[in-house]
């Protein structure tokens, strides 16, 4: 990922587009701080489309069987 300072950015809006659309990826810089990231749509649509680790589980094709078995072993008296 290459980092690019926010008035080069601004000075070559159009080239940075382009590039990004090739699938080069931006970091935008001001003052030495990295403040933004420019890539393509399609490798922002991809990265937005990522589902939430519970309804990745929860459309899991697991079976009960895949499932391990549950320690029933009481746990040990702290002594409290």
């Amino acid at each position: 990922m290459r980092e690019i300072q926010l008035k080069d950015a601004k000075a070559n809006l159009s080239a940075v587009v382009d590039d990004a659309v090739r699938g080069e990826e931006f970091v935008i810089t001001r003052h030495g701080h990295k403040e933004a990231v420019v890539v393509s749509w399609e490798t922002w649509r991809k990265l937005s489309n990522v589902p939430s680790f519970g309804r990745f589980l929860a459309a899991a094709p697991l079976d009960d069987a895949d499932l391990a078995e549950r320690d029933e072993t009481p746990l040990r008296d702290p002594g409290l």
